[in-house]
């Protein structure tokens, strides 16, 4: 057995507009239901996407970050089996063949204590938001969430209401999310770097929300035109629009994972 296969690998991705993709996203049409919600299909996958995702997963270990919860995340179906670990609620909540590891939850807690009173703060703030077209949900006191049907104005209000030594605020279209300091995806992937003794990290990621597990991995993918606008000092491999953002980014990822080969897609 070579050094790189002794090597534990984790390849972390986040899940949506970066592996998976709403109905509503145009992925052609060579592409595989891995979500179902109340008997309508939600969320596809490219096949080449699928194929590849199976074949990294035979020689790394794939553990999803994604900010869905459990009940959300327990909805996707890739086709790979049940992964042996997977981080949901943004890096807060871990699970372990499926099921929650109570004390990775505890200890999630106990990392945004110092956060507490200006999580009450942001929830009110939300809550009185005149732009708000959806109800103010707290998921798990790990960060909070809602809807608004002027995002920018919504997140500059909260910006000004709270501490940003203590509070993240992001959006992403019409959703608005508060943070407690301590609860991103680059810690969550710090935390299981720790736990499972890693030797090397890999990540994926689309958006804002995917900085922190980027720059804390040892090789990262992201979309260019995200990386250019944010000005971000990641190491990253930067791809093409011109092409389904996963089937790129997990050609990298299969490449950095066989040691520089590559699959051609006429193995299909």
């Amino acid at each position: 057995m070579s050094d790189r296969e002794e090597k534990l690998i984790v390849f972390h991705a986040d899940l949506d507009n970066t592996l998976i993709y709403s109905w509503k996203h145009e992925i052609g049409a060579e592409k595989t239901c891995v979500e179902v919600y109340e008997g309508r299909e939600i969320s596809f996958m490219t096949d080449w996407s699928s194929l590849l995702l199976k074949k990294i997963h035979e020689k790394v270990m794939f553990v999803p970050v994604t900010t869905r919860t459990k009940e959300q995340y327990d909805r996707i179906d890739l086709q790979t089996g049940i992964p042996d670990y997977a981080l949901v609620c943004n890096g807060g909540v871990l699970l372990k063949s499926g099921k929650e590891v109570p004390e990775w939850y505890e200890e999630s807690l106990q990392l945004t204590e110092k956060s507490r009173r200006e999580f009450s703060c942001a929830k009110s703030c939300m809550e009185q938001d005149g732009n708000r077209i959806f109800e103010v949900r707290n998921i798990r006191d790990l960060f909070l969430f809602t809807k608004s049907s002027k995002p920018y104005e919504t997140v500059k209000r909260l910006k000004c209401s709270l501490d940003l030594t203590l509070m993240e605020i992001f959006s992403n279209g019409s959703k608005v999310y508060a943070l407690p300091a301590g609860l991103d995806k680059g810690t969550a992937v710090r935390r299981f770097r720790d736990y499972i003794k890693a030797d090397m990290v890999l990540a994926a990621g689309d958006s804002e929300f995917d900085f922190p597990m980027l720059k804390e991995a040892d090789r990262a993918w992201a979309p260019e035109g995200l990386m250019k606008r944010a000005g971000a000092d990641v190491h990253v491999v930067q791809v093409s629009d011109a092409r389904v953002f996963s089937d790129v980014l997990l050609e990298g990822v299969f490449a950095e994972a066989s040691g520089g080969k590559f699959l051609e897609k006429e193995v299909m």
